[in-house]
């Protein structure tokens, strides 16, 4: 099995803005963690779900061919259903934008089923600096593509972080695939 694998052009650069456009035709709500929970320590992002959005239906499309090849080419998980909205976070610097180490598998009862988490790079990278995705599969830290459209698709149990975005705002969406526990 792989610790994560990389897709450099899931989305193009007018798809991204699109997203990012469609994201933000409503206000995004402060970002939570599972179960409903805040905690301003651990991340600060806003969020908008996209299944609230009108016309993000191609997002979709794209987001489960991309993962259909990702898991056949790296992983082979029992993969059965994407039981949550893709989200589109935004860390904006000037609320102190990040989030800190941690595992997308929760005590909820649909995050306990996440198997496989995939985030799209939406911005551009000379728009921030900072906000790096940090992923801690190993003893080792890989850090993602900052290319506009590019993913990274690593199993939901793999310790990951944005680091705080300094200057700018960083948008990024990201989708979890669910199936059954891990045996």
């Amino acid at each position: 099995m792989h610790t994560h694998y990389f897709c450099n052009d899931a989305f193009s650069v007018p798809e991204c803005d699109r997203i990012v456009a469609l994201a933000q035709a409503r206000a995004l709500e402060p970002a939570g963690l599972v179960g409903g929970q805040s905690d301003h320590n651990l991340r600060r992002a806003d969020v908008a779900w996209l299944d609230e959005r009108a016309d993000t239906g191609w997002i979709m499309d794209r987001l489960i061919a991309l993962v259909a090849d990702a898991n056949r080419t790296a992983f082979d998980f029992d993969l059965r259903e994407f039981a949550e909205s893709a989200q589109v976070a935004r860390y904006d610097a000037v609320a102190g934008g990040h989030f800190a180490w941690h595992s997308d598998i929760g005590d909820g009862p649909v995050a306990r089923r996440r198997k496989l988490t995939m985030v799209v790079q939406l911005s551009d990278p000379a728009d921030y600096d900072g906000g790096l995705l940090e992923l801690m599969p190993d003893a080792n830290v890989h850090v993602a593509n900052r290319d506009r459209g590019a993913a990274m698709l690593f199993p939901s149990f793999v310790l990951h972080r944005v680091t705080p975005v300094t200057r700018g705002a960083r948008h990024s969406l990201t989708i979890w695939v669910h199936g059954p526990a891990f045996r």
